[in-house]
């Protein structure tokens, strides 16, 4: 009878002797925690064992004993019990792993107790079952059953020792080494506790869509990059992921989340990463091959990582970082069961590793708002919201712009008012309120400029990034080379900076968010003399190049169009060399907005300030002309007037007459568009009568009767004054029917091919004749062949088309009005709201809709809004419609105080004007109420209730 092996010999640990000195008692659940640790590890071991025993009996027997401890650690509660049973099983293990090397199949079937083995994992596996259909509660295995189990096994180990005395066991060396690894974390994982994963960021707002989409991910076993420029919230939204319930849910305690804070990437060894990694799980490395420690660990069971802060270790520049991290990042990510969430500034992850890779982005307003007024408790929220989020807007809404900005007006007790000071007066240096990267945008930018990839670039990287953040747009990418001759490697310097998301890549704009860009302007070297010129000349010879024809040339216009504004500008705030050629650029691309993308110029204030001297008088009166075509184009009639003003007087000081000729009639044109005829007759008298003959030659010394016989005779004049004379006749009073006749035979010789513009005008005075003499279907007709004339991006599309509903509305479908305009507008968005004409036109057809529909209310916001619209360019014509509406209203409500109100202003108006009252929509036709509408001609009657007023 062979002799008992001892629990000793076995290597099972001794029982302390009574009285010996004991520890403090743990708790049932720290030894349980401390046993699912152990589990993992002897279950990992087992499975190792199983791979690389040679007889499939041996990998039966492993394999039944780790789903015994499987199954233990997945349901059972009172895992506590578990502790014989565990060490059991691994000295079975290791008893397997001496009995394998020379010893076939035959030679171990019947023997080492396979059947009990069995019978445990056949009574476990029935708990799993209870477990199960219990929707996985836990389950409580009774004392007295798990010590005959202990006993069943005890009898297997006998077996074992026989048949290993008697010369069946031999071992084999590669289980040997790869056993010895997994007693040494079996060691080490009963000393240590694995850190606890943080909790949910408390302030969390506008994220909750992203969260649950990359959480989505997680659970689906993908491994996910976060990535962003520093303060984007990449680390909230990875605490946020490993708390979300369907994450808690499937990893449970097995969630580590790792960071690299505070580390030099300069500095970081490979040795520095593994024990970080280890620490974070609760182990302690021991030996060699540190990531198949790591990994012996994360097989047990499903695990979620979290590196955060990747950037640190992924630009170490230590030889052992950078040859050995990636690929254990990569072994680990090939783990079954192990998913990976990486948060990182730098776009060069593990390559080896399949990431879905997720930018964060910044806030919506609203969120960005309530982070802010989270904070902020100085003011409300509905007090100054507008004024915050104006300044939340300049942040780009940047997380940790808006806490560091409302942090600091909360502390320092700043009113809305004073925040706003502080931000106009300081810009990044506000967002600098404390120490470390959470506290200061400085610290958190020092953070990315000091990584290696960036340091590497020298001083051409901070040349490149101070580029793109001076110019507006960012750098075109497709023009970089040719923007920036003086750096031949900007494509890849880009590369670089956008890896590490200092830049980032829209709509092929090389682009920086706009607090990185006021740390760029606010703490970099200004963009040099090395750089500047190079942008300047390819800039100012497109503009040069480019003309009325949409070509390459125009095209970079209309894409590059705010960056040649800003270099222009500040061009012109500074005395270069080529000053005159700046100046003809900067009236050529005014020329070339006007051209090809009519909008607002922001160069209208640099323009006024240039200085006057000798030399820059008259190439500053030329700017001014520019931008007088420019607003007229944009129907900005006031603004327009007062280019006109600076531009005469520069002219008239410089002598050139013929100039100041021009701008002089073209405003006193705009004041007659603008209803303000008295002016525009004075303004014209004025010159008449000037003493410079040269003056005298632009303004008309003879009647219109006599100026329209002699453009008749006009070769290209011609048609389109007789067309003009025609329709003059007919606004004072002339026979309709004459007029319409005269029209007709004048339409005919119109071409319809080529130059419409006679036809379009033609067309447009039979349709005002028909309109007013009630003949709408007519009217209707002639506004549509102009549309169908038109090319759909024509902005007159719009304006034709606001007639047409004008004219359903008098037909009665007030609903078909309101469907033209909708429609007519989708296209001409932007458009309408540059275009001052335009909208005003929109708006008081849409007020005149309404008011025939009898919709009182919608029709008085129409045109309350077009009287202050009106003011704003100084039009009296649509004014003084719109006032006469509102009086309608009022009359028809009965109000006849209000609407005498209404009245006399609009009276004072056509004053003010010029204009017979009766004559008020003599220059608009189309603008005429319906007839229905009596209160105007009441109050010009003097009829009742109007009998006692002071018409």
């Amino acid at each position: 009878m062979p002799s008992k092996i001892t629990k000793t010999e076995l290597g099972w640990s001794k029982k302390s002797k009574k009285g010996s000195k004991q520890p403090a008692p743990q708790t049932e659940e720290s030894q349980d925690d401390s046993l699912t640790q152990l589990l993992g590890v002897t279950i990992a071991a087992i499975n190792t064992t199983k791979d690389l025993v040679p007889i499939d009996l041996a990998k039966g027997i492993l394999g039944t004993i780790a789903n015994i401890l499987i199954i233990a650690q997945s349901v059972i509660k009172n895992k506590s019990d578990f502790q014989a049973i565990v060490d059991k099983c691994e000295a079975i293990r290791e008893i397997l792993e001496s009995a394998t090397k020379e010893a076939t199949e035959d030679d171990l079937r019947g023997h080492l107790g396979h059947a009990s083995v069995n019978h445990i994992n056949s009574d476990v596996a029935s708990k799993k079952e209870q477990g199960f259909w219990r929707r996985f509660f836990a389950v409580r295995i009774d004392r007295d059953k798990i010590t005959a189990w202990e006993k069943d096994l005890d009898h297997v180990l006998v077996l074992f020792n026989f048949e290993a005395i008697t010369g069946v066991a031999i071992e084999i060396k590669s289980v040997k080494k790869a056993l010895e690894l997994v007693r040494n974390v079996s060691m080490n994982t009963q000393r240590h506790h694995q850190t606890e994963p943080p909790s949910r960021p408390a302030m969390l707002y506008g994220r909750n869509d992203l969260i649950a989409e990359l959480a989505d991910l997680v659970i689906n076993d993908e491994h996910v990059a976060l990535i962003g420029p520093g303060g984007m919230g990449k680390t909230s939204v990875a605490k946020a992921i490993i708390n979300e319930l369907l994450v808690t849910n499937k990893f449970s305690d097995r969630r580590f989340f790792i960071t690299y804070d505070g580390l030099d990437p300069s500095t970081i060894t490979f040795e520095t990463f593994v024990t970080r990694f280890a620490g974070t799980l609760g182990i302690e490395i021991a030996g060699a091959d540190p990531v198949r420690q790591i990994s012996t660990f994360l097989c047990s069971a499903s695990a979620l990582i979290v590196l955060d802060n990747a950037e640190t270790f992924e630009e170490a520049s230590a030889s052992s970082a950078s040859g050995n991290i990636p690929p254990a990042i990569a072994e680990i990510a090939d783990i079954p069961g192990v998913v990976l969430v990486l948060t990182s500034r730098s776009r060069r992850n593990s390559p080896h590793v399949r990431w879905i890779t997720k930018d964060i982005p910044a806030l919506d307003l609203s969120s960005a708002q309530a982070v802010f007024f989270q904070i902020y408790q100085h003011a409300s929220r509905n007090e100054v919201v507008e004024d915050i989020g104006g300044l939340l807007k300049e942040l780009d809404f940047h997380p940790l712009s808006i806490n560091i900005l409302a942090n600091a007006a909360q502390q320092n007790n700043w009113s809305p008012a004073t925040l706003l000071k502080r931000w106009n007066d300081r810009h990044s240096k506000v967002l600098d309120s404390g120490k470390g990267k959470l506290q200061s945008l400085s610290d958190t930018m020092q953070l990315s400029l000091s990584s290696p990839a960036v340091e590497n670039l020298g001083e051409d990287g901070l040349r490149a990034l101070a580029i793109i953040a001076f110019l507006p747009q960012g750098l075109n990418e497709d023009l970089a080379s040719r923007l920036l001759p003086s750096l031949p490697q900007v494509d890849a310097i880009c590369d670089v900076l956008c890896m590490q998301s200092l830049i980032y890549r829209q709509d092929k704009f090389l682009k920086v968010l706009a607090p990185i860009r006021h740390y760029v302007r606010d703490s970099l070297p200004a963009p040099d003399s090395a750089c500047l010129p190079g942008i300047r000349t390819f800039y100012y010879d497109t503009v040069a190049s480019c003309s009325e024809k949409r070509d390459k040339h125009a095209d970079i216009i209309i894409s590059d169009h705010l960056n040649i504004e800003q270099i222009v500008a500040s061009n012109l705030a500074h005395i270069l060399d080529d000053t005159k050629k700046t100046y003809g650029t900067c009236w050529h691309f005014l020329e070339c907005l006007r051209w090809h993308l009519l909008r607002p110029t922001t160069l209208t204030p640099t323009i006024s300030n240039i200085v006057e001297t000798p030399s820059t008088r008259k190439l500053k009166a030329h700017c001014l002309f520019a931008l007088v075509q420019l607003y007229k184009k944009l129907s900005q009639h006031a603004e327009a007037i007062q280019a006109f003003q600076a531009a005469e007087a520069l002219y008239l000081t410089v002598g050139d007459l013929k100039n100041m000729g021009d701008c002089l009639i073209t405003r006193a044109d705009l004041l007659r568009c603008q209803g303000r005829f008295v002016q525009s007759q004075n303004l014209l008298e004025d010159l008449q009568h000037s003493d410079p003959w040269e003056a005298r030659m632009y303004t008309f010394t003879t009647s219109a009767d006599e100026l329209f016989v002699k453009s008749v005779e006009d070769r290209d004049w011609g048609l389109h004054s007789r067309i003009s004379h025609c329709l003059a006749k007919f606004y004072q009073g002339g026979d309709a029917d004459q007029v319409h006749a005269h029209l007709k035979d004048l339409l005919l010789q119109c071409p319809s091919t080529g130059d419409l513009a006679n036809r379009k005008v033609a067309l447009e005075g039979l349709a005002e004749i028909a309109f007013c003499e009630g003949r709408l279907s007519d009217a209707m007709d002639n506004l549509q062949e102009i549309v169908e004339m038109l090319t759909e991006q024509d902005s007159q599309v719009l304006w034709y088309t606001v007639r047409k509903a004008v004219v359903a509305s008098k037909q009665g479908d007030c609903d078909l009005g309101r469907e033209l305009i909708r429609k007519a507008s989708e296209p001409f968005q932007f458009f309408a709201l540059r275009n001052a004409r335009v909208f005003h036109h929109r708006s008081y057809g849409s007020a005149c809709i309404e008011l025939t529909a009898g919709e009182c209310d919608r029709a008085e916001s129409y045109f309350t809004a077009m009287i202050e619209a009106c003011d704003m360019q100084g039009d009296l014509v649509l004014k003084a419609a719109s006032i006469r509406g509102l009086g309608e209203i009022s009359f028809a409500r009965r109000n006849f105080a209000l609407a005498t109100q209404r009245f006399e202003e609009t009276w004072s108006l056509c004053a003010e004007m010029g204009v017979p009252p009766e004559y008020l929509y003599g220059c608009s036709l189309f603008s005429t109420l319906p007839d229905k509408f009596k209160g105007w001609t009441s109050f010009l009657e003097g009829l009742s209730p109007f009998a006692n007023g002071t018409t």
